[in-house]
């Protein structure tokens, strides 16, 4: 049975290769969210819980104060959410959070975007080195990563989009690139990352307070009214 808490998404939008711009013929649609329970729901015995999935429906949303703090962290998947070109709805609270969404942006985006690659990329090679079949599209996401991080660091947001790079990428997704080439892209784009650190504008850390702040008053929203603000 779907949770109802579903139907208390502040935010909806489509991430994934659609978003990428790296869809192909029956590529999915998957939907991520940031839900805000109802005060009752919030405070009860049972609570709320962090993360709603409906594996039916491609679709998975994030408890408002989980999301906020994974966002703080600089998690990739998350920001995603707020940057995305592919908003399929938002109340005003969803459009204030949007609106909030250079708070997150900070130097941790190196360590995040950069270590994922590089743990993602030992996997390939290790799968690599016992003969078995390489994932072509988990190493054109490690590659994106490393793009996306290069671009937020120089200050230009958390592009989702591939944009120049969709060509290459879409190359390393059909398997047209060998390892080694993919690991050649990955040592030159990883220094255009250390490059991008360098020289960023981002602070070192993101606007804890603005968010805090934020999450006040949607608790404040919830408690006031049941509905969805």
């Amino acid at each position: 049975m779907r949770d109802p808490l579903f139907d208390r998404q502040i935010l909806r939008v489509v991430i994934g290769s659609r978003a990428y711009g790296l869809a192909g013929e029956g590529s999915d649609v998957d939907r991520r969210g940031v839900f805000l329970p109802t005060a009752a729901r919030h405070w009860s015995l049972d609570g709320a819980p962090d993360v709603l999935r409906d594996d039916s429906r491609e679709e998975m949303a994030w408890e408002l104060q989980r999301f906020l703090t994974l966002a703080l962290k600089a998690n990739p998947t998350v920001l995603e959410v707020l940057f995305s070109p592919l908003i399929e709805y938002a109340t005003p609270l969803g459009r204030q959070l949007l609106d909030l969404r250079t708070a997150f942006l900070s130097a941790k985006l190196h360590a995040t975007c950069g270590g994922y690659a590089d743990q993602q990329f030992a996997k390939l090679q290790r799968r690599a080195e016992r003969g078995m079949s390489i994932n072509w599209k988990h190493a054109a996401h490690c590659l994106r990563l490393l793009a996306t991080g290069t671009t937020a660091l120089a200050g230009d947001g958390f592009p989702v989009h591939v944009g120049d790079r969709r060509d290459v990428l879409l190359s390393v997704r059909r398997g047209e690139r060998t390892l080694d080439e993919v690991n050649a892209l990955r040592t030159a784009w990883t220094e255009d990352l250390d490059r991008a650190l360098r020289n960023t504008p981002l602070p070192a850390e993101p606007n804890v307070v603005a968010v805090n702040e934020f999450l006040i008053r949607a608790r404040r929203l919830a408690a006031a009214s049941d509905t969805l603000p």
